[in-house]
């Protein structure tokens, strides 16, 4: 295993390019077993999630090349030869359960495992069940497995969502791209990489409308073909790097960034104090010698504050004067970064759902442990910020969603380097 090492006090300033948004790209991939023909997806973030998602599909029958060095997937799925999406697989990564409703609407059966990935909370499947039930899928949970079958294909319903789920749309988008008769999804939900999804469902011939507005209509067709899309901007990795500046001091310019993908974001940067303009290449973040101002934040679907930011949210409010306050209302048990942050000075008291951050405080560097994807970078933020050397382990969850970390912040001029542990 390795461990990053970050020796904090340098101030950032340059350029950093984002990638294609893992979200995006690990819900572009299933559509491929929708088609016999051949999908391309360009601007792909070449991470370990998108790895496993390979493995995940070459079992049940796909072909996935990586071209121009991971950054282009061709994925090609003539037929589906295996309608199982064995645990082994499913359990590394929570997206694997989005083969099941394409799997369903191409072949009317489908044996998906239960799901794994960080352990931020219970997340039910739930809604992808229900939805699938709606268009009239016969489902059975058994030995931790999802049994569906649809033996006279799915059907058109009228479905609403008891809760706005990223997943549970997806997947019913997907397989409602195919059942016979119309589809409306309410209360579905609207981030970017929903809205991407169905631009790219559109390439391959799906008829929908409506996927920025929470309802959307989907008229089933008979069959897709091939298409090539551009995953979008990750805004996750977008909003991470943004922070980088605020952490340091310094002025750094976020390639191919827009605000509309982290809008509520950036308006909560700008009232810590901190300067947001748009450039022509993307995003430019600056914190200038004025104290940063406490925040109260509350995470929210989109275009609310992501939960998947809250995590270095709470690291650079360790440095805000006064009291702020973070309130969790997408996941359960998403504090498990606040201990480790705490092992660097932090002065954070966790109460349920909502954590208490008071400061500014002087971050030392420390030897602490990512819990899951997103806490590990809040980690790496709070080291670029803290006195001394700290050391960051467990960072394969790192991996999962960001690549070349270590590269993109030490061309702006971070102490930051991986070592095997």
């Amino acid at each position: 295993m390795d461990k990053i090492i970050v020796r904090g006090g340098n101030r950032l300033n340059g350029r950093i390019p984002i990638a294609g948004a893992k979200n995006a790209c690990l819900t572009l991939m299933p559509a491929a077993l929708l088609s016999a023909e051949p999908l391309t997806l360009t601007n792909a973030p070449r991470l370990s999630d998108i790895r496993t998602m390979t493995e995940l599909l070459c079992s049940l029958g796909c072909e996935v090349a990586s071209l121009q060095d991971g950054q282009v997937l061709a994925l090609g799925c003539k037929e589906i030869t295996n309608h199982t999406a064995d645990y082994d697989i499913v359990r590394k990564m929570r997206a694997s359960i989005l083969v099941l409703g394409p799997m369903l609407a191409r072949d009317g059966h489908a044996v998906v495992s239960l799901p794994g990935g960080c352990a931020i909370g219970a997340r039910p499947v739930d809604m992808h069940l229900k939805a699938l039930e709606a268009m009239g899928a016969e489902i059975e949970l058994s030995d931790g497995y999802v049994h569906a079958k649809a033996p006279d294909g799915l059907q058109g319903a009228d479905f609403e969502f008891s809760v706005v789920s990223v997943g549970a749309t997806e997947n019913a988008l997907m397989a409602s791209t195919l059942a016979k008769g119309t589809t409306v999804l309410r209360n579905a939900a609207r981030e970017p990489e929903i809205v991407d999804l169905a631009n790219c469902l559109i390439a391959m011939g799906a008829d929908i409308s409506g996927a920025e507005t929470g309802t959307i209509t989907i008229n089933g067709v008979e069959k897709l073909h091939g298409a090539t899309h551009r995953v979008v901007t990750d805004r996750i990795e977008l909003g991470t790097y943004m922070l980088a500046p605020v952490m340091t001091g310094g002025s750094v310019e976020l390639l191919g960034g827009t605000r509309a993908l982290v809008g509520a974001f950036a308006d909560k940067l700008e009232e810590a104090g901190v300067t947001v303009e748009e450039t022509p290449e993307g995003l430019r973040v600056t914190r200038g010698d004025t104290p940063l101002k406490p925040l109260h934040v509350v995470t929210e679907p989109y275009p609310g504050f992501p939960t998947d930011l809250q995590a270095q949210m709470m690291a650079m409010l360790t440095l805000a004067g006064g009291e702020s306050v973070l309130e969790e209302r997408i996941f359960e048990n998403r504090f498990m970064h606040a201990p480790e942050l705490q092992r660097m000075g932090a002065d954070i008291v966790v109460k349920g759902g909502t954590a208490h951050v008071h400061g500014p405080v002087d971050l030392k560097g420390a030897k602490v442990m990512a819990t899951d994807l997103r806490a590990s970078v809040s980690l790496i933020l709070a080291g670029l910020a803290a006195e001394g050397e700290t050391s960051v382990s467990r960072v394969y969850h790192l991996d999962r969603g960001y690549e070349n970390v270590v590269e993109k912040l030490s061309a702006c001029g971070a102490d930051i380097e991986r070592v095997a542990e």
